[in-house]
């Protein structure tokens, strides 16, 4: 079939008639007015020949009279693709020759520049992709625009947009003149712009039509034409808007504040880590006395937050305890929640869940003794953390008696359930240093700078991440007559070779020994850890070589930032005691103990991932016996199900492929989301696009300095560890670090990244390599390019673009 008319195409054409017909199709299949037309079809676009005599037949039927034809690829007006303005539009078309040339021109647009790398940048297959062409009788507009469902730039689904110009549609999809922008709520405004009222009022219920139809927030261009008939040019997702929260039966509106940037995490949990995520977390935060709903957003980690919100109480303290963990940009999305009187307090808040009570209280008590005996004796809690990890380490082994899927899966549930006796030898030590180490700051205000004393808490030992990155590095230092080919390797191959036992004994087997259990987002469970693919260990070793000074070497940089660290504090300390002497020996009490004890930050992570390893490691035992069964697809499908549904395809034998199949598509589109949200309203507000905007205007980016130092060097922005080539001097520039990122700040210059707190992962690893960071800088990777000449200012906590 070459040509086909509108009304007879249906949704379920698309691979015949591409995105855009499909979508016209299915809007006069549900009675809206869209302008007569027919489809030149993917088949005809196979064949690569017009078929001129049902071009023309089908342009008589039409009237020849002017014309719109338009590009429908079978990647377009897609749920996560739109392709807006990628392909060719040709107005105004008359005559058949002008016809047959504007359908080859929208046939050479599907290989153009634009559409080519939109479709790089979405993971799309060039050769899967076809290209069919609409043609549609021409609408001569008075007034003509886009209408969007939801707002597109604050996420706010019960908001609906539009701009219009009088004239054609294209100047303003195309910016080509100033439009009138309006705002479609329950707010009743007096007239203005190009658009009466009564306009803009069937204009919303023909959102709301639409909507309702499709499932989703729409993108609809329309005309009104001079008889003032109001026509529908298009309509296809908002591909930008980010998922909205689940629907509350509350009717009051809710905050969720985004938790995965705490783990260096942006990217979208697989559904088995959501699954065990959520209740880590949740009985964790309860432990604390704390009772926070753990919600799935868009396969991220979100916190409900409002009844803390909106409790007089928790209120109070809260964007202060969102500091230490959550940084600067949750803080002051959450500050504006609270001026919000939609979030006033309220009686009972936070406890109409229950009070903490007596479970609390002990937790309390148990706290203050942890503190205070960490505090007192820090060698003592080291050795005592040391040793709870190990007796972890030994315990989540799996029992050697597992003999069927059913063991397996008990024993995985075991896990899930299993309450460590070893907590508090390894959570206190790690909150005295934390406190030790966020302390000072207050205590030396005006005696000390932030700069200053991150000095201080540069070169901190006892971190078991920069103990990692510096066994790496040692590796690295003893390749020998192998760095060549470490070098000229991609690294995905070296890490097949390593897998297979055919690459020379280079150390990695040792290495992975101890560190194999770790990876980038190393909490989800679903995420395979380096043991299975070590492609990102390579990719840093060969880093690692590149590093040609050996003063610039990560041992030598460690050093000289533990020199100047301790050589920082006997400053500090003799300036305070001798301007503040109270507070001046306080402080250094502290920064003592910081140095002591607040390189055990990483350890508890590093501790719960061996049961994490383990139980990875006997689901993916489970997924191949579901896969033997003809019930997966692959064994690791197992990580798009949850434990429940793992145990009906167990127990019952319920084949979940299709559950699988669709999960994995979701999940691969969210991972090309590249912003995440740090907090959104129930009604699908993103709160940081309502914030009042800050810029210096100067082409210098705005963040929070959390490591001391200055530089200038080249911007390398990396999105994937695993692929990042990282040059001696490079200032790595990232959305978001965690520890399966931190061998790459051996050879950076630099760090900036788009969130964090000054306490967190990233941060922390610079400060301790001695290099400047500088977080919580928005839009970070889509403002500097790599290659950019930038200068990153720790101690200004800012970006200065050259």
């Amino acid at each position: 079939m070459h040509v086909i008319t509108l009304s007879e195409v249906t949704a379920a054409m698309t691979a015949l008639v591409g995105g855009k017909a499909a979508g016209l199709g299915e809007l006069i299949r549900h009675g809206e007015q869209v302008p007569d037309g027919f489809c030149v079809t993917t088949e005809a676009h196979r064949l690569g020949v017009v078929p001129t005599a049902e071009v023309v037949a089908a342009y008589q039927r039409l009237g020849a009279g002017p014309v719109a034809v338009r590009s429908s690829a079978t990647a377009e007006d897609l749920p996560d693709a739109s392709f807006a303005g990628q392909q060719d539009t040709v107005l105004n078309v008359t005559g058949t020759a002008e016809l047959i040339a504007a359908i080859e021109k929208c046939w050479a647009s599907l290989h153009g520049d634009r559409a080519t790398a939109y479709r790089d940048a979405r993971g799309i297959d060039h050769e899967t992709v076809r290209m069919a062409v609409v043609v549609q009788r021409m609408v001569t507009p008075t007034v003509a625009g886009v209408l969007f469902t939801a707002n597109p730039l604050t996420g706010r689904r019960d908001e609906m947009a539009v701009d219009a110009a009088p004239g054609l549609g294209t100047t303003v999809v195309d910016g080509a003149t100033a439009v009138d922008h309006y705002i479609l709520d329950d707010v009743t405004r007096a007239e203005a712009g190009c658009l009466t009222s009564t306009q803009l009022a069937r204009l919303r219920a023909t959102g709301e039509r639409l909507q309702a139809h499709f499932g989703c927030a729409q993108d609809v261009e329309w005309a009104i034409d001079a008889d003032d008939v109001l026509w529908l040019l298009q309509s296809r997702p908002i591909t930008s808007l980010f998922p909205a929260p689940p629907r509350s039966e509350k009717p009051l509106p809710r905050v969720y504040l985004e938790f995965g940037h705490v783990q260096g995490m942006l990217q979208p949990v697989t559904p088995m880590g959501m699954s065990t995520l959520r209740t880590q977390i949740a009985a964790m935060l309860a432990a604390l006395g704390v009772r926070v709903e753990i919600v799935d957003i868009g396969g991220r980690l979100y916190g409900d937050l409002t009844d803390l919100a909106r409790d007089r109480s928790s209120r109070k303290r809260l964007v202060k305890l969102l500091a230490v963990d959550f940084g600067p940009r949750a803080q002051a999305v959450m500050q504006h929640v609270l001026t919000d009187p939609r979030f006033a307090p309220t009686s009972g808040g936070a406890r109409r869940g229950g009070a903490p009570g007596a479970a609390s209280l002990r937790t309390a008590g148990r706290a203050v003794v942890g503190i205070l005996r960490a505090l007192a004796r820090p060698e003592a809690a080291r050795a005592r953390m040391f040793e709870a990890i190990e007796q972890l380490r030994v315990r989540s082994a799996a029992p050697a008696d597992l003999r069927t899927t059913a063991d397996r899966l008990r024993f995985v549930q075991a896990q899930d359930a299993d309450a460590d006796d070893g907590a508090d030898a390894i959570m206190w030590p790690i909150v005295a240093g934390m406190l030790a180490a966020a302390l000072p700051t207050a205590l030396l205000k005006g005696v000390a700078g932030p700069d200053e004393i991150h000095t201080v808490l540069g070169g901190m030992p006892h971190n078991v991440t920069i103990e990692m990155d510096l066994a790496l590095w040692r590796l690295a230092q003893g390749v020998g007559e192998h760095r060549q080919l470490l070098l000229d390797t991609p690294p995905a191959e070296l890490a097949a070779r390593h897998l297979r036992g055919t690459l020379p004994d280079i150390g990695m087997a040792a290495f992975l020994d101890g560190y194999g259990h770790r990876g980038v987002a190393e909490v989800d469970l679903g995420v395979p850890r380096w043991a299975e693919d070590p492609t990102p260990v390579f990719a840093a070793v060969a880093n690692y070589l590149r590093v040609t000074d050996p003063q610039q070497g990560p041992d030598q940089r460690f050093q000289r930032a533990a020199s100047a660290a301790e050589t920082a504090l006997r400053e500090l300390v003799t300036r305070a005691r001798r301007r503040r002497p109270v507070r001046g020996r306080i402080a250094g009490f502290l920064l003592r103990r910081a140095r002591s004890l607040a390189g055990l930050r990483e350890a508890g992570k590093f501790a719960g991932l061996y049961p994490l390893r383990e139980t990875r490691r006997q689901l993916l035992l489970i997924g191949a016996d579901l896969h033997g069964s003809g019930l997966l697809d692959q064994p690791d499908d197992i990580m798009f199900l949850t434990l429940d549904e793992v145990h009906t395809a167990v127990h019952q034998g319920v084949d979940l492929r299709g559950t699988v199949t669709a999960r994995r598509a979701v999940h691969r589109r969210e991972l090309r989301r590249r912003t995440v949200p740090v907090a959104l309203l129930s009604d699908g507000t993103d709160v940081e696009t309502v914030l009042p905007a800050t810029s210096t205007g100067d082409g210098t980016l705005a963040g929070v300095g959390a490591s001391a130092g200055r530089v200038t060097g080249p911007a390398r922005v990396v999105h994937d560890p695993a692929t990042a080539h990282v040059e001696p001097g490079d200032v790595l520039v990232a959305a978001t670090t965690d520890p399966g990122w931190t061998p790459l700040f051996l050879t950076a210059a630099a760090l900036v990244t788009e969130t964090g707190a000054i306490m967190a992962h990233g941060p922390t690893v610079a400060r301790e390599y001695g290099i400047p960071a500088v977080i919580c800088v928005p839009d970070a990777t889509r403002t500097i390019t790599t290659g950019q000449l930038v200068t990153v200012d720790g101690g200004a906590g800012t970006v200065t673009l050259h």
